[in-house]
Order: structure tokens, then sequence, then C-alpha cells
């Protein structure tokens, strides 16, 4: 007797397996993103967020230092600023004028960044087809 397989079983790889599917697109769709939110919309907010604005003023500091590197990012197009402090890899393109997305939190005023989440982005994706 030992070529036949339970049917069982094929039903219950079968369950699963369409179990661990409709989790997976779930947590893709709607549970693990982290929100995009401008310098003027960081307020009240304490868990992890992607911050989305353009690098202002001077850029101080070393991003592999203990104190890390220090600019500002505006809202695009808008006026409220915020401090950041990054720590970690700096993309070649990063500059004072350039949008930038970084992933961290809010922490007394300023926002203290993710090591290595910092990423600039084209400014033509911000601006409106004419």
């Amino acid at each position: 007797m030992g070529g036949k397989r339970s049917p069982a079983r094929l039903v219950v790889a079968l369950s699963v397996a369409g179990v661990l599917a409709i989790f997976l697109v779930y947590t893709a769709l709607a549970g693990g993103g982290t929100p995009s939110l401008k310098p003027s919309q960081l307020a009240g907010h304490t868990g992890r967020v992607s911050l989305v604005g353009k690098v202002v003023g001077s850029v101080t500091g070393q991003s592999h230092s203990a104190a890390g590197m220090r600019f500002r990012v505006q809202d695009i197009g808008g006026k409220s600023a915020v401090p950041v402090v990054y720590h970690g890899s700096v993309p070649d393109l990063f500059r004072t004028g350039r949008d930038v997305v970084v992933d961290g939190r809010l922490r007394h005023g300023s926002f203290v960044a993710v090591p290595g989440t910092l990423v600039t982005k084209c400014p033509s994706k911000y601006t409106p087809k004419g």
C-alpha cells in the first residue's frame, strides 16, 4: 500500500497556502505602511513616519559622527520646516534644495531619522504636468 496519498493532506496544504496568501496581500495593502507626512503635518504624530520635503538652509555635521548630520526639511511649496538629525549613508544627490524622504520620529521638536533611510527624490515628480 504505499502508492496512494491522502486527499486530506492536499486539502490541508492548499488551505494553509490560501491563508498565507490572503495574509500577505492584507499586510501589503493595509497593514504595514509608514505614513508619509510633510513637516506641517508632524505635530501630534508619535510613531514612525516618512518625512517628505525639501532640504533648506545649511547642512552641518557628519552623518557618521556621534552628533550626526543636521539639516532642515521644509514643506514642498510651503513654509513649515523641521530640523532633522541623521546618521548613516548619504545619497550622492543630497544637497540643499533637493527633495528628500527620510523615516523617523519627531522628538523634542527635532525629527530623529532612522539610520540609512534618507532618499533623494527628483523634483520633477512633484511638479504638475502642464
